[in-house]
């Protein structure tokens, strides 16, 4: 018996909707890069992309324990000498939450060209409402 190696045309992709509401940020993000990744699926494959997309809702609810709010940082560096730029997390869950939930989704995705691909099925926003009804998805219920 031979080992089933996914091929990319062949996969069907299903949305499926995270509510982030009081939950850990970092929880949230571990659930989302395995359904982007298609680490949940039994017909994995490694060197394929075999993601689904997802929708996190309620971001701005999702929480940091500990003393992260206050102590870690978000560094950045706009390209000029001298120009490093920091931004608190508390700072950053108040103006921009889906930043903050993108950045730690995108850390645990591969930094590759599969990575990237998997980032572009992602949406985020910081209240309840979305535009995709459309695409009927299915809520994420596993811990």
């Amino acid at each position: 018996m031979s080992t089933y190696m996914a091929k990319a045309n062949e996969i069907e992709r299903k949305w499926y909707i995270i509510d982030a509401a009081g939950k850990p940020l970092g929880r949230v993000a571990a659930q989302a890069a395995t359904i982007l990744r298609g680490k949940h699926r039994p017909i994995y494959t490694p060197g394929v992309d075999c993601g689904e997309y997802v929708i996190i809702i309620n971001a701005k609810d999702a929480v940091l324990t500990g003393n992260k709010l206050m102590q870690k940082k978000w560094y950045r560096h706009t390209g000029y000498i001298g120009h490093l730029k920091e931004v608190s997390y508390k700072e950053l869950m108040e103006k921009r939450p889906e930043k903050a939930m993108e950045l730690a989704i995108a850390g645990m995705l591969p930094h590759n060209t599969l990575g990237r691909n998997a980032l572009k099925k992602l949406r985020i926003y910081k209240d309840a409402e979305h535009n995709h009804q459309a695409q009927a998805p299915i809520v994420w219920e596993q811990n």
